[in-house]
This record gives C-alpha cells, structure tokens and sequence, in this order.
C-alpha cells in the first residue's frame, strides 16, 4: 500500500521513554541542510533496526518521494523524470553529504508544472464536454507511464475533468428526475443546463485544491522529502514540521487553548465549520457555524490582522492562545450578513470526540456496560492529567454502582497511544502481573507490569476489536487474551503493529538557534511482544470469534505497508492463567455457532466481497448512456445490503446519570450521545457481545477471594 504524504496520521503508540544519545551538536546556516543532519544523526543513533543509507535505498526514496508529489502523475512529464534519474542512486550521497539539489530541482519543477496545469484546466473546463463518445478513464496510476507529451498530458486531464463532471452531471440528472416525479408540473432543466452546471463545480473543486496548493510554501513540500527519506526505515517513523507537531499534541491529548471552533479555508474567508461543545465560542453564544473570521486581534494590540486570504495555519496560530487571554475577532455573520466584533477569552478545549464514552444496556432484567475508547490519549506534558485509562477508571466505578453484571470494551478503530495508559487499564482487570514486554535493539527485555493486586472489575468482560484496532489496543486485547481474562470478538487479526515510537524533539541539539523549530521525529526505537512471547507485529490479535466486517477483505493492515519491521518471539513472562471464568471455553463456542448462522453477518461479508469486487475495477466509461447503466446495476446491487443499515437489535442504550444532569445545559452532547445510541441498537457486534457476557459465568470462590483481596487492599490504604 502507497503513503500519502500529504496526511499527518496520528501515532499509533508512544513510549514513556526517550532515547538517549551523545551530546553531539549541530550548527548550519541553512535550515534545511540543517534539519538532514539532524534526522540523519537521530536515525542512525535511535531506530531500532538502523538500515544502511546505499544506492538501493536512495532508489527507494526516490520512488515514494516522486509518487508523493505527483500520485495521479499529472504534472510531471517523462523528460522531467529522464532529468530527475540521474539522482536516483545519488540520493544516499546527498544525505550524508547534506546536499538539497535534488530537491530543489524537483520542488522548482513541480512548481512550473503545476502552473502549466492551471491554465490548462480552465481552458478545458471552459468547453461543453460530449458524453456520447465512447471513452474509458483508468485510474490505476500506478501502471500509467508520465505523459511524453503536452497533447498527452492535455488528454489525461480531460480525461480526469470529464469524469469528474459525469459524475456530477450523471447525479444532477438524477435529482431532476426525482424532481419531477415528486411534483408534474416541475420543468426539468436541460441536459445543456445540467452539463455546464456540472463543469461549473468541477471547475469550483480544482479551484479549491489549487487554493489550497498555493498555501503551501516550500517547507511543506521538503517535509514530503524528509518523510519520503525517514519511511523508508519503516511505516511509523515520521518527521513533524512545527504545526503538524502541534496536531499532533492534541490529537494525542484531546486538548487544546483556544477558543473551540473548528476552521476551514473556502476560497479567502477563514470559515468556522463547528462549534465545538463546551469551549469559548459555544459558551459565548455569538459565534455560530458558517460565519466567517475577517479580522484578529490581541488584548495587549490596537490594530486588528485582517486574516482574508491568509494560510488557514497562520490563521489559526492568530486566533489560539493561552488560557484567560483575550481575543477581539471581526466576524461576518452567516444568517443576516452583518459584520460583528466578537470578545472571547480563551480557555483549555477538550475535543470530546477524543474521550471514552459509556452507556449502560438492559438485557433480559440484566444491566450491562460498554465502553468505546478511540485512542488511548494521554497528556504529553503531564500524564497525571485527563488520560484514558483515568477517565476508564471512573466510568467503571459509575456503572458498578448502577448494577453492572458485565462490561463490553470497544477498542474497534482504536489506532493506538500511550502505552503506560495501557498497563494501567490492564491492571483494573487482573491481580497484578505483567502486561506487555519491551526490548530494545541489542538491550535485555523490559517488562511491564501492574503491580497493584487490587481488581477494579473481576466480572465478565469481552473486548471488541477490527483490522483497525492496532498498537496499543493490541496490547491490551494480546494480554486479556494470554490470562484468559477476557473474550476477544473481532476480525480474523488486529492491525498487526508490534513497535513502539518516540517522539524526539530536534530542537535538543541546537546550540544558538536562530532559524526557528526544526519540529519533531517520531522515530521506532522499540518493540513490544504479548506476555506469551509472540510479537503482534505483522500477525496481530487473532480473535477468539472471528466476525466478517467492511474490513475484512481489504489491505489495511501492518503487512500492506512498506518497509515493515518482521515478526519474531521472544521468551514468555511469568504470568498466572485468569481463573475467575466457569466454561470460559464453552462460551467462546457458543458465539461462534451463533455467529456461523447469523444472516446479518452474512450480509455484511457479501458486501464486503462486493465493495473489495468494486474497488479492484479501476477503468471507468466516460459515456453517460454506459457510465448511467453502470450506476444502475451498482444500485441494485447496493439495494440488496440496504438491510445492513436496517437492522435493529432489542436492546436499548442509555447514558450514566452524571452525563444526563449535563444534558440540561448542553444540547450538543445529548445530539452526539442519541446518535450514538442509536449507533449501538443496530450494532451486530456489540449485540453479540451482550449475549457472551450472559453466558459468562463466574467463579464465585475467585470472587470472594479478590473482594477480600481488594478489602485488605482498602484497609491499608
């Protein structure tokens, strides 16, 4: 599977630890040699598995890189890639030599290139497109060779273009259709009409993407050439630039200083798309989505920053700030037009999104307890603030005092985070034992344990789990699974990622620093295996109930990225088997019979097939009457899972009582908790999940000895 570049993915696991290295310092006028330096030094000192800077892998580098500025291959040309060969076996060279011409020569390019291209799109765009002709457009550019010519490369982007307008042309008839069957007397517009309306928002999206491209200035793009260097040691080693560090931060956290408002760039106006609940602007009242952000200014300035046209990043770095500081914004309201000036006073934002959530489930007079958990977030500046495993622990606490007989914890789509959160959550199931084990390149293992014998919940769990559940969601499911603590429900394996990241703050080595943040590299310094010895790398969790989803036939994995580290084993921990469960075994059984003959799930596997079928076919009809039948068999198709969506469990879904006294005063969460509700009550999964949970049975003599453990435990505390 390719990397886009272009995406900032969040990390899938971070380690507590730094990385320690000699005090060696760097100092060069130019930032850029500068920052090859350093990235180079960190590598080669703190990867876990160090790969040698030679001819093949400059030829790799230089593959991605180019894929990375030109995927589609639109803007290239074959003479330029003639030109750009002769560094292809030189790029190791250039590193150690910390030389940039070949990127500058590749960044100056893309530039006339793309410049080219822009003329070119608007005068193609300018001329009605004829949809009887009997055209086809691949879109598998892996197999395209770079265009050899301007004709040829004016063909590939009509191509794209026309496809683009046919689709939106093919579904603006069909609205006009749908119009007309509502209402007789409706005058359908012409196909004319229909056609240039549809050029007309093609023409509007390449406008926006070309918008966004001039916003982007050279640093951005020598980041797709570091990065292009630093995967090439594997998939989740990743250089940030400053910004991209600071998403970074709050994605891991949840948290931000602002004013809680989620922006985005439409064509020159800075425009908010969200209000986000309980921060400054949704507490002020006088800020509402749509409006538009004219002016910034700060409490100790007099003059306003007009922010029309400015780069949505230097935008924002405008309008956040500390907590308790002011900020004056110019907004131009969305409904009236008016033009107002808005005081808000920032403050510290928790995206709730970001944040565990619970619900509590009644089935057949017995109370039961989900838990999403996204990530597994944590403080990077102080751990002992709001984390996973802390916000875990008090929701456990609410729902035993509610009558919880059993707990569900959904870590599908969970990419990961803090493995300390880990051990600690870890621990609230088990008497304590080790949890994961760590080791370095050429170091002794590390293990990590829970040292607290006191349990927090000793009664059924079952964990559920997909092919996006990775890192340390994997480390949590591996090590329930190895004490036999909890079932595992899920997909045939978990993502299959087995390291462990640090992020390392370049800045460290500077001396006399004055060319501003050289960012971060989050770099693979470790991996961890089960307590049973087994890597997850590449393999995964391998659930103890495997159930198709929309993921199971596709190539998501570790094992479909490039430059993966293998898989291997080491020794086992010395860790005692879970005895709390009765017929721990033949409830696994059970849900497996119950899930060989569940039709919802046999639905869901056929579109599965289905959508990877779909997905494999890359060439397309550029003719309306062929491309219409096409759709036309996909709908009926599609028509045939609309039952997937339909389905409807018996179970009900309610929040805790805390959540529901927050409900009063904010109207947000309660919308985002009923959708998720309503989520849960046509989710096949967690349904499967209630009905494991029900036929775990406990093991009172464990019970009665942990309660007694866990009275001592209070007693001397």
């Amino acid at each position: 599977m390719k990397r886009n570049f272009k995406i900032i993915a969040v990390v899938l696991l971070m380690a507590a630890a730094s990385c320690s290295f000699t005090t060696k310092k760097f100092e060069d006028p130019n930032k850029d040699k500068l920052l090859i330096d350093l990235i180079t030094y960190v590598l080669n000192q703190g990867h876990y598995e160090a790969k040698d800077i030679n001819d093949s892998f400059s030829a790799n580098v230089y593959e991605d890189y180019l894929e990375g500025l030109d995927p589609s291959k639109r803007f290239f040309y074959q003479k330029d890639i003639e030109e750009f060969d002769a560094f292809k076996q030189k790029i190791d060279d250039q590193i150690k030599n910390k030389n940039i011409d070949f990127f500058n020569l590749t960044y100056a390019r893309l530039g006339d290139r793309m410049e080219e291209t822009r003329s070119l799109y608007k005068e193609i765009l300018s001329k009605p497109f004829d949809f009887s002709e009997n055209e086809k457009i691949n879109t598998s550019y892996d197999s395209l060779d770079y265009a050899s010519s301007k004709e040829e490369m004016r063909k590939r982007w009509k191509e794209q273009l026309k496809f683009n307008t046919l689709i939106t042309y093919h579904d603006l008839k069909q609205d006009e259709k749908s119009k007309k069957e509502d209402d007789a007397s409706y005058e359908m517009k012409t196909d004319v009409a229909l056609e240039k309306e549809a050029r007309e928002t093609t023409l509007s999206n390449i406008d926006r993407y070309y918008d966004f491209t001039d916003d982007l200035q050279r640093e951005d793009y020598f980041s797709v050439y570091i990065n292009a260097v630093v995967e090439e040691f594997d998939p989740h080693t990743f250089y940030f630039a400053p910004q991209d560090k600071d998403r970074f931060d709050i994605a891991m956290s949840g948290k931000l200083e602002g004013i809680g408002a989620r922006l985005i760039k439409d064509s020159d106006n800075i425009t908010i798309t969200e209000v986000i609940s309980g921060g400054p602007a949704w507490r002020s009242d006088e800020i509402s989505e749509g409006d538009v952000i004219l002016k910034v200014r700060q409490e100790d300035e007099k003059e306003a920053v007009s922010i029309v046209g400015m780069r949505l990043d230097d935008a924002v770095d405008l309008i956040k700030g500390p907590k308790d500081t002011k900020v004056y914004l110019t907004v131009r309201k969305k409904v009236m037009g008016n033009i107002e000036e808005v005081t808000l006073v920032r403050d510290i934002i928790e995206i709730e999104e970001t944040y565990a959530k619970t619900s509590m489930v009644k089935k057949d007079d017995r109370k039961f307890g989900v838990i999403n958990l996204p990530k597994f977030y944590f403080d990077m500046e102080d751990y002992n603030k709001r984390n996973a495993a802390s916000d875990i622990k008090e929701d456990i606490i609410k729902l035993k005092k509610e009558g919880m007989e059993g707990l569900v914890l959904d870590l599908r789509n969970n990419g990961g985070g803090s493995l300390k959160t880990v051990v600690d959550i870890a621990g609230m199931f088990i008497e304590e034992g080790p949890i994961v084990q760590v080791k370095s390149n050429g170091a002794r293992k590390e293990v990590l344990k829970d040292e607290d014998p006191q349990v927090l919940w000793d009664g059924p769990l079952v964990i559920l789990v997909n092919e996006l559940s990775a890192s340390a969601s994997e480390i949590l499911a591996a090590a329930m699974q190895d004490y036999k603590r909890a079932i595992i429900i899920g997909s045939k394996q978990t993502y299959g990622k087995g390291t462990v990241q640090n992020v390392i703050d370049l800045n460290r080595w500077l001396r006399n620093n004055d060319m501003g943040d050289m960012g971060a590299l989050k770099i693979t310094t470790q991996k961890f295996y089960r307590v049973n010895g087994g890597s997850t790398q590449l393999e995964g969790v391998k659930s103890d109930v495997v159930v198709p989803d929309r993921y199971s036939f596709v190539d998501i994995g570790e094992k479909d990225q490039e430059n993966p580290l293998p898989w291997d084993k080491i020794d086992a921990a010395d860790f005692d088997i879970w005895n709390g469960y009765v017929g721990y075994d033949e409830a696994i059984e059970a849900s497996k019979k119950r899930m060989d003959t569940n039709n919802q799930l046999k639905l869901i596997e056929e579109n599965a097939k289905w959508v990877k079928t779909q997905s494999e076919d890359r060439s397309y009809p550029l003719n309306y009457e062929e491309y219409a039948e096409e759709a036309e068999k996909d709908k009926d198709m599609a028509k045939q899972f609309d039952a997937i969506k339909d389905y409807k469990t018996n179970l009900t879904y309610n929040s805790l009582p805390y959540e529901e006294d927050l409900f009063t005063t904010d109207t947000i969460l309660k919308e985002k908790r009923e959708r998720w509700h309503e989520s849960l009550s046509k989710d096949v999964y967690i349904e499967e999940a209630i009905n494991v949970l029900s036929d775990m049975k406990m093991n009172n003599i464990t019970r009665n000895k942990l309660a007694d453990t866990n009275s001592k435990k209070k007693v001397k505390n």
